[in-house]
């Protein structure tokens, strides 16, 4: 997919949406991507790898020779894996439902392996919540804005952190 496609049209799909959270602030090659996600047959992975990569979400940040093939590092790429304001007007309401479903799908896996793991410990990470915001017309480019910059500094792995995997929505009420 071009570098121009609509960004649901590429990363709306289970699989892609699997591989950007796998690759979220890290850079895993091909094998290890392949190890994190078992049940993604490797031919379904390299096609989702490729269609991202062409779209620019992934890049390709290293490339080694692994008994005659080339094995590839990635990370994600340049553009973000988040359509923008004319994107999601210009979308129908079946597209909308599905794309929202879609994520609601990997929100829930994503728990679904939490619960899975029955590590006790982990449940020291977990939180869940709902709660309403007040804004105006021009409120949430700066919400959006505040939120990057105090999540920016935990978007890296580092030595001693655990990855935890934070999920936001906003859905606006009708008067």
């Amino acid at each position: 997919m071009p570098k121009d496609s609509p960004i649901a049209d590429v990363v709306m799909h289970p699989a892609r949406l699997r591989i950007i959270q796998q690759l979220g602030g890290r850079e895993l090659t091909t094998t290890q991507l392949r190890a994190a996600l078992p049940e993604i047959t490797q031919a379904t992975l390299y096609r989702h790898v490729a269609a991202l990569i062409d779209a620019g979400i992934l890049a390709v940040v290293a490339e080694r020779k692994v008994r005659g093939t080339t094995e590839r590092t990635l990370a994600l790429g340049e553009r973000l894996a988040i359509a923008d304001l004319d994107e999601i007007r210009a979308m129908g309401a079946a597209q909308l439902r599905t794309t929202f479903l879609t994520f609601l799908g990997l929100v829930g896996e994503t728990f679904d392996r939490f619960l899975a793991s029955e590590d006790q410990e982990l449940r020291d990470y977990l939180g869940f919540g709902m709660g309403q915001l007040y804004v105006a017309d021009g409120d949430l480019p700066t919400l959006q804005n505040h939120l990057n910059d105090v999540l920016a500094p935990y978007r890296e792995e580092r030595p001693g952190t655990r990855r935890v995997a934070l999920a936001s929505i906003l859905i606006p009420e009708a008067e």
